[in-house]
């Protein structure tokens, strides 16, 4: 059964290299300028893609029982959960400069939808994929939505049991879905993030792509990750780890996303083809240390 999942024109399969989204979140603090500055310095560092987050205000207003409570925080934007929120929500206008950016800069765009009017939005814009949050997994109208839409999925699946993982993936089974093995906790310890799981859901869904959704402070694991299996990597960015809001700490800053991309691609070369044989780089060590018959296969050659 093949393996293989698109966004955009690109393919990602078994065969692939890892496909690395660059999760931009609320890390722009409401600042067009900046969060225009991040996509370039992304695509700078070799993402293949930008990610952003979607929330439809009138609709979280009316649900979330937060929204008009004081938000006492460092990381606060609003003096209200409802005033934070809609501080770091992008208009229409903005998205549009966003996906202009991406598009010049040569990298996917999409965004993260939470709600049912968020995921239309995201669709009227034409992004290649949608990405439903760990939260979201359980979410049975968005994810209606989704199947009803029939587009490109991303879902992660932090804090969600196999079972809830398995009905969400067969409400979405008829159109293209990767799950994301996550943690959900901001940030994640190295004990926590349970990379092993990637095998398992590879074993359990055998013609989908999995990949890794890591809150984790540093890039060690993702190679690791990929070696089990993972080919969709999201990971948090930064352009200054002490800038204000929540996610900056755990985020990787220009230097640790270029890290990351080097890592992830030497990783794949790395893994070779898995046939055991001498390569010709190894000869001249092998006749220093001895290998007679390799010298003799030298001179005559």
């Amino acid at each position: 059964m093949t393996r293989e999942f698109r966004i955009g024109d690109r393919v990602i399969d078994d065969d692939s290299d890892a496909y690395i989204v660059a999760e931009i979140g609320g890390n722009h603090g409401g600042s067009l300028d900046v969060a225009l500055q991040m996509i370039r310095t992304a695509a700078q560092c070799g993402a293949d893609a930008v990610k952003f987050q979607k929330r439809d205000l009138n609709y979280w207003s009316q649900r979330d029982p937060r929204w008009n409570e004081p938000y006492n925080s460092e990381h606060s934007f609003g003096r209200t959960y409802g005033e934070h929120r809609a501080a770091l929500e992008f208009d229409a206008y903005a998205y549009k400069r966003l996906q202009e950016a991406a598009d010049i800069c040569g990298v996917d765009f999409f965004a993260t939808a939470f709600d049912v009017p968020s995921l239309q939005f995201l669709v009227e814009l034409g992004v290649p994929a949608i990405k439903l949050a760990s939260a979201s997994i359980v979410n049975m109208p968005l994810i209606e939505a989704c199947n009803l839409w029939g587009g490109t999925v991303i879902a992660s699946t932090g804090g969600a049991s196999l079972d809830e993982v398995r009905r969400a993936h067969y409400r979405m089974a008829h159109q293209p879905v990767a799950l994301l093995q996550c943690t959900a906790e901001y940030p994640c310890p190295a004990a926590h993030l349970q990379l092993r799981v990637i095998e398992g859901l590879r074993q359990l869904f055998p013609s989908t792509v999995i990949g890794l959704s890591d809150h984790q402070a540093g890039i060690a694991m993702s190679p690791v990750a990929y070696a089990l299996g993972a080919r969709i990597f999201e990971k948090h960015f930064t352009l200054n780890r002490t800038s204000k809001g929540s996610d900056h700490a755990f985020s990787l800053e220009p230097e640790g996303m270029r890290k990351l991309v080097r890592d992830l691609r030497r990783t794949r070369d790395a893994l070779g083809d898995g046939q055991k044989r001498r390569l010709e780089g190894e000869v001249p060590a092998l006749v220093k240390m001895g290998r007679l018959d390799l010298a003799r296969e030298k001179v005559t050659a």
